[in-house]
């Protein structure tokens, strides 16, 4: 039950443009540590986005990230009944921006949907979801150092009072 009216804040965006791509916006194509190509912040490139693959303008990354950001806020509104802070909401999006919101019909945690950091914010269990961040830190079966620092920084921007 976050605001409908929620927008991610400069936390947010900073958190994701920086474990996107370390704070310089790609604008050649680059396979991320899960095996897919990517290009701008963090945008995976997908059928009808092959245009990409020659490269794009920072204009254009700008453009393909608000769109993406707007895509992941509205699946985090959807999936959240719970009231949520500023820092928390951003933390969360920036979460469901890199594992994506997994909205499906099964009960695998691939994403956002499904996982058990959703339950317990759900039950309105803050502290139990803030420590589900740190399970995420796995690509290709792997722990990611990226991934590590990533979880971090977004649980200390949920616990972070506004």
């Amino acid at each position: 039950m976050a605001s409908t009216a929620m927008r991610t804040g400069q936390r947010g965006r900073a958190i994701i443009k920086k474990f996107e791509q370390s704070d310089q916006v790609a604008l050649k194509p680059y396979k991320c540590p899960a095996g897919y190509w990517t290009i701008g912040w963090g945008h995976k490139i997908e059928a009808g986005d092959e245009w990409m693959m020659k490269g794009i303008t920072a204009a254009q990354a700008e453009e393909i990230f608000d769109k993406d950001l707007l895509r992941i806020e509205k699946a985090v509104l959807k999936l959240v009944r719970v009231p949520l802070n500023q820092n928390q909401f951003d933390a969360i999006v920036s979460f469901t921006f890199n594992v994506g919101p997994d909205i499906d019909q099964d009960n695998i945690a691939e994403g956002l949907g499904d996982s058990t950091l959703l339950r317990h914010l759900n039950s309105g269990n803050y502290y139990k979801a803030a420590e589900e961040f740190n399970k995420w830190v796995f690509a290709m079966g792997k722990r990611q150092p990226g991934l590590v620092r990533r979880r971090t920084a977004e649980r200390q921007l949920f616990l972070l009072p506004v």
